[in-house]
This record gives C-alpha cells, sequence and structure tokens, in this order.
C-alpha cells in the first residue's frame, strides 16, 4: 500500500501519515454502505436527529484541538479554524430545521383517503472534500444526506486527512453506526476509485475543472445525483464610497482565507476617472499593510499560507502570466523572507483593456478593471463563465436594485464583502459554478427525493367509463 502524508505549509512538518486506499478498498467501503443503507434508512428520524446532535456536542468538546488540525493541515489562521469548528457544530441544528421543513412528510385528505407526499433517501452518496474549509464544506454535505437516511462514503482531500478522521471520531462518539459514514483516505485515484463503484450520488466541493469532468464522466449514469459547488471568477464592483471604508470591504473580499475561498472575488471593478483611482489606491494601501503569519505566530494576523508551496507556485505562475499579457502591477506578490514557500503576499494587477483568461486564481490575487458607467460595470461584471458570487459597493440603492436584477450569481451581496454567506440561506452558484444544486440549508433538497402517493384504507370497486 503506498502512503501519503499532510503537510503544515508553514512548517513542512507533517500532521498526519496514512496509506492510500485502492480500488478494492473503494469498492468494498461502499458495499458495507450500501449493506448498512436500509437499517440506517429506517431509523426513525428522531433517533438520526440525536445522533447528530450527539455529533455536534462531539464537535464542540474537541472543538480547540480540531482547529488547531485544521490549521496545522491548511495553514488556515486559527481564528478562522475555530470559526470553521464553530460553523460545524451550527450546520447540525439548521439541517435538522431543513429536513423538517423541505424534506419532511406532508398528508392532504382526498374523497378516497389521502394523498402523501413522502422524501426517501438515495441511498449511498459519496462526499468528495476540499482542503480549504475542510470541516465545514464536506459537513455541509454529510449532516443533511444521514439525516435524510443515506449513508456516506467520504474522502477527504489528501491535503486535508487528520480533519476528516476527528470527524469520523465525532460521529463514532455521537453512536453512529460505523458502516454509514465511511473515510477513503488517498488521492484523486481513489476518488476515481469511488465514482466506479455502485454508488447513487456524488456530493462534490471543489474547482470547476473537476466539476466539468464529473458531468462527463456521468454523462452515462443519469441515476447518480450530482450535487457540484465549484468555483468563481468573482466581480465585485465598487462604485462610491469613502476610499478607505471600500478599501476594507474590497480586502476582506479578495484576501481572507489567503484567497483560498470559492467566494472570494477575483475582479475589482471601479468608474472611470478620479472616484475609481482613489479607491484602487486605498486597496493597494490597505493590502499593502496586512500582516502575513503562520496559525501559531504571536500576535495577530490577517492571512496565513497558501495550502502548500505547489499551490503558491501556480499561483505565481498564473499572476506571471497576467503580467506577460500586459496586466499592470499595482502591489507585488511577493514570498516572505525566512518563511516557507507557501507563503505569498496579496498581488494587485490592472487588467483593465487587457485580454486575460476567464479563470479562477485560488490566491490572493486581485485585477483591477474600469468602467465608464453603472451599465458597462455590470457587463463586465457578468463577462464570465462563472456565477458563484458578486458584490456591489455604494450609496445608492437604485443601483443596487439595478445591479440584483442584473448581475448573474447565486450569493449576491450589497455594502457586504462577497464572501458573505450563511448555512441558513442557500449557497450556490450558476454556470462553471454549480449545477443548480445549492448547497448550505438547500442540500435537504439534494439529499433526498420526493415520493407522491395516492392512499385509500381499503379496496373499492372504482367506475370503468364505458362499461355498465
Amino acid at each position: 500500500m503506498s502512503m501519503f502524508r499532510s503537510i503544515d505549509p508553514a512548517t513542512g512538518e507533517s500532521v498526519w501519515e496514512g496509506g492510500v486506499a485502492d480500488a478494492a478498498a473503494c469498492a468494498s467501503a461502499v458495499a458495507r454502505a450500501r449493506a448498512a443503507f436500509l437499517g440506517w434508512a429506517a431509523t426513525p428520524v428522531e433517533g438520526r436527529v440525536a445522533i447528530a446532535r450527539r455529533y455536534a456536542d462531539a464537535l464542540k468538546a474537541d472543538a480547540e484541538e480540531l482547529a488547531v488540525i485544521i490549521s496545522r493541515e491548511n495553514g488556515k489562521l486559527l481564528w478562522e479554524s475555530r470559526a470553521e469548528v464553530g460553523a460545524m457544530v451550527g450546520k447540525v441544528e439548521i439541517s435538522i430545521t431543513a429536513q423538517a421543513e423541505r424534506a419532511g412528510t406532508r398528508e392532504q385528505a382526498m374523497p378516497f383517503g389521502r394523498a402523501v407526499l413522502r422524501h426517501r433517501p438515495h441511498g449511498v452518496m459519496v462526499v468528495l472534500g476540499p482542503y480549504n474549509f475542510p470541516g465545514h464544506l464536506p459537513n455541509g454535505h454529510i449532516v443533511p444526506a444521514l439525516l435524510a437516511g443515506n449513508s456516506v462514503v467520504f474522502k477527504p482531500s489528501e491535503e486535508a486527512p487528520a480533519t476528516a478522521e476527528r470527524m469520523r471520531q465525532a460521529w463514532r462518539l455521537a453512536g453512529l453506526p460505523e458502516d454509514v459514514l465511511q473515510v477513503v483516505q488517498g488521492d484523486r485515484h481513489t476518488g476515481a476509485a469511488l465514482l466506479e463503484a455502485d454508488i447513487d450520488g456524488l456530493l462534490f466541493t471543489g474547482s470547476a475543472a473537476a466539476g466539468a469532468h464529473f458531468r462527463r464522466a456521468f454523462a452515462d449514469r443519469p441515476a447518480v445525483l450530482l450535487a457540484l459547488e465549484l468555483g468563481g471568477n468573482n466581480p465585485l464592483i465598487a462604485w462610491d464610497g469613502e476610499p478607505e471604508a471600500v478599501a476594507a470591504q474590497v480586502v476582506h473580499s479578495a484576501f481572507i482565507t489567503t484567497g483560498q475561498r470559492c467566494s472570494c472575488a477575483r475582479r475589482l471593478i471601479v468608474p472611470t476617472g478620479a472616484t475609481g483611482d482613489a479607491m484602487v489606491e486605498a486597496v493597494v494601501a490597505l493590502a499593502a499593510r496586512l500582516p502575513v503569519a503562520a496559525w501559531n505566530d504571536p500576535g495577530g494576523a490577517f492571512m496565513g499560507p497558501l495550502v502548500s508551496a505547489r499551490a503558491a507556485d501556480g499561483a505565481r505562475a498564473s499572476l506571471d502570466a497576467l503580467l506577460a499579457a500586459g496586466a499592470q502591477p499595482l502591489l507585488a506578490g511577493r514570498a516572505l523572507e525566512g518563511r516557507s514557500a507557501a507563503f505569498m503576499t496579496p498581488a494587485i494587477v490592472e487588467t483593465t483593456g487587457v485580454d486575460v483568461p476567464d479563470g479562477e486564481i485560488f490566491a490572493p490575487v486581485l485585477q483591477v478593471r474600469r468602467a465608464d458607467n453603472f451599465d458597462a460595470a455590470i457587463a463586465q461584471a457578468n463577462a464570465t463563465t462563472y456565477g458563484l458570487s458578486a458584490g456591489l459597493i455604494c450609496g445608492d440603492e437604485s443601483l443596487w436594485q439595478r445591479f440584483a436584477m442584473h448581475i448573474r450569481a447565486g450569493v449576491v451581496n450589497w455594502n457586504r464583502p462577497t464572501t458573505g454567506a450563511a448555512s441558513a440561506m442557500p449557497f450556490g452558484g450558476l454556470g462553471q459554478s454549480g449545477n443548480h444544486r445549492p448547497s448550505a440549508y438547500y442540500a435537504a433538497d439534494y439529499c433526498a427525493y420526493p415520493a407522491a402517493s395516492f392512499e385509500a384504507n381499503q379496496v373499492e370497486a372504482l367506475a370503468v367509463p364505458g362499461l355498465t
């Protein structure tokens, strides 16, 4: 069996080491999940809810150690990891409410008896998790899937295996039967083997390229449900406002989590002229001052490293490609002296009038573009095949109404960062950003299917038209 490790990107220290699950191990895990499914689906809803609540209690008890593991595996600052664990705990009650409201049982009296709407679990769901929120994002699939009565096979990112093991431990402490949730560790080959098995659904959070691959791979397997939450080339229009206040909104949108959120702003669109100039200058000045540190450094910081040196190298290569295409540097994204190669400071480039790729640079890289009027700004914002998040900074509510009406995105914010989202609301996007199955509160919709019934307590002779 081949082995792999997760590495603390800030220090290079090993966090976790284990074996890569091969195709036989993946097929066995799915078979065990299949065998466990009917018993779990038959468990009364109250029993499943009780286990989920005990899982939340186990997370609370392990909150600090889990936060440290998240930070060590992906480099996230500890204050962010603590917030992530809090979101994981909060997801349980939100999912219980959503399950009751959106996927429960409803009855209507009929002359012959009743009409009943039930929601049935699909079966065996595979969850493929990302590295940037290695607890919260897969948790957002796993909790509603289990509450609905599905069994789950979870393959975490190879960058964050220890976080997944901690989640599995919490579910075991809660009393979840072992085969109802299994964690299968490995790389992309492990993921591919899982998807070849007899599964009923794939719940995935990750890149648009991976999502496109899954769409193709399952084109001839329509029985497998796909719920894809992908990336975005997200626009943020800053149209007016006090420059320093605007700058604070922009840096939170573009550089939080070192730019490693799918909802981060990638394109800043400002008006041509002095107003736009002042806002861009304030953004550059503030971004240049953002403190960057390791998760366990003393003092406060805004950003940590990227998840790996390879990710940072890829980001710098994408930045170099923008500059080679004609983009003008406003703030250089540089390495930190004496730090690992995974560290990178914010980078800002001007791309007005430059033909640049419509892609997501998953790093602290922001492109600035100018627009002569507000309609042109909206047109630029919509000039993407993605559609995850978008934002508007301005004090004019009429402009906000126009923006909200015409922008093509699933998360649309006004005078709040593009990364602002709540588990109690839907989260998902259009185009390359998803497949019209938003997650968060709406995960209940894709974790069960509706079954409609006409029901009568006794057999009746029905009239047959045309016969006496």
